[in-house]
């Protein structure tokens, strides 16, 4: 039993779900003590697995009874801190959730349990005409809660939307413990839309116990683009003309040299390792147009210097494009002990001009930085390859990725297009916000969580000029 926690706790705790889902010791614990932004670090003090509603409910009571903060956790790929244990507490790492409970075709919906991995409902879905659209690099991986946590985005976010877009309702249990529903399959909400302000609270409205998922026809056909480009500036000029003309592809994504080198060292696909950069371009839709679409988009990419531009063969190419593409990040380990992947945003037309400044940085720090960008909608994912054991490079990492969202406000974006605020960029907060906005946003987390037992000291700033007091626990577990 960790130092400083008391028998009652743990004891309350095993009673609501059974001894052999609480995890007390410090092995056990440092498992949970970060999430994808491995920079920061805090064990839990407890880690309890609840399976069902009413355990997460009984849990949330008796850390109220006995005035200890709690935050939920899912798979633990957020990159921005969002599940980080500030000040230890009770974690509920929902994991064990994760039942597809309903797939209604006939209404276009799932009803599934926040633990439910992202591709588990894509291939429940395989065979029956639709799918669940959002489709975050980490699929494999990643929770639907904790993509609802963090309004999570993907390659195909460009035509079909980011998660808000495809949750129509959502149950939760609020910081009291309290059950509550809203939005559902039936259609648009009536008054104010509290699924839009759950989706991307990141945990800290309420803890997610079951989510309503719209549910997409698949396309009738698709095409899938390898476009080779010389220079970055040419490729980012290609992005800008290829909408500029009117077309939406259903994903258009840009990875540079260094992701390349990384990619082709791990799956042997055949990149051109001397292109600055590629695209992988596809569209879908009713089979008739994609051929002119393809023919549109090839010849845009020809007139801005591309070196080549090939379609998928066929579906095993088109998946294999997909493989290399969502596994960019892992495949970097095989060149770097440690990695910290950015998330901004910015203009399309900006495109040249931040991956400019991010070469600067990098040269100003000398941390390597490799880029792979949502390139369609103008999400930047600059990754930092460091070795975290080196205290030096790990403050050039925050130095160098806080100038990168500097330069992201300064021509008109934002410090996050998917991966969320978490702990890593509340600073940024008071920067992208007015007083007021910071001071509304504050407002109605106190609605929910008047107390701020749930989820303490994650995406808003501390008390400023907007004259809200910042929320603070009471005390944690650890006494």
């Amino acid at each position: 039993m960790p130092n400083g926690v008391t028998p009652k706790i743990v004891d309350g705790l095993q009673r609501i779900v059974g001894p052999e889902n609480v995890l007390t010791a410090q092995s056990d614990r440092m498992v949970y003590e970060c999430d994808g932004f491995t920079i920061e670090k805090n064990c839990p003090d407890v880690i309890v697995f609840p399976t069902c509603t009413e355990h997460v409910s009984g849990i949330i009571k008796l850390c109220n009874r006995e005035d200890v903060i709690f935050l939920p956790r899912g798979a633990g790929t957020s990159l921005a801190g969002g599940t980080l244990a500030v000040g230890g507490g009770v974690m509920l790492v929902l994991t064990r959730m994760k039942e597809i409970e309903e797939i209604n075709l006939r209404d276009r919906y799932a009803i599934v349990q926040p633990g439910v991995v992202n591709i588990w409902l894509t291939r429940a879905l395989a065979g029956t005409g639709y799918h669940y659209a959002p489709d975050p690099s980490s699929q494999g991986a990643c929770t639907i809660g904790g993509n609802v946590a963090t309004n999570s985005g993907g390659p195909h976010t460009l035509k079909y939307g980011v998660t808000v877009n495809h949750v129509l309702g959502v149950e939760a249990v609020t910081a009291d413990g309290t059950v509550i529903m809203v939005g559902g399959p039936s259609g648009e909400p009536i008054g104010p839309d509290l699924v839009g302000a759950m989706v991307g609270s990141e945990g800290t409205l309420a803890v997610v116990t079951r989510v309503w998922v719209r549910l997409t026809r698949n396309p009738e056909g698709t095409r899938t683009m390898l476009a080779v480009f010389e220079s970055v500036d040419d490729a980012t000029r290609a992005i800008s003309a290829i909408i500029g003309e009117g077309i939406i592809p259903a994903a258009l994504e840009m990875m540079d040299q260094g992701i390349l080198v990384a990619l082709e060292k791990a799956f042997k696909f055949g990149f051109p390792l001397d292109a600055e950069a590629i695209l992988l371009i596809e569209v879908d839709g009713i089979e008739a147009g994609l051929d002119a679409q393809r023919d549109q988009i090839t010849d845009i990419c020809n007139r801005l210097g591309a070196r080549e531009v090939r379609q998928a063969a066929d579906d095993a190419e088109r998946q294999k494009l997909w493989k290399c593409r969502k596994q960019a990040f892992g495949a970097i380990g095989r060149i770097a002990s440690s990695l910290v992947t950015q998330d901004g945003v910015v203009p399309r037309t900006q495109l040249p001009f931040i991956f400019s400044k991010i070469q600067e940085i990098s040269s100003k720090y000398n941390i390597r930085i490799v880029n792979v960008f949502h390139a369609g909608d103008g999400n930047i994912h600059p990754v930092f390859l460091f070795d975290e054991r080196n205290e030096n490079e790990v403050k050039a990492v925050l130095e160098a990725g806080g100038e990168i969202l500097q330069a992201c406000l300064d021509c008109g974006g934002s410090v996050t297009g998917e991966h969320g605020i978490g702990v890593e960029k509340v600073g940024f907060m008071n920067k992208m916000f007015t007083d007021g906005d910071i001071e509304m946003m504050t407002r109605l987390r106190i609605t929910f969580n008047p107390d701020g037992r749930l989820s303490p000291n994650k995406m808003l700033p501390v008390a400023g000029a907007c004259g809200v007091e910042r929320i603070k626990p009471s005390r944690t577990v650890a006494m």
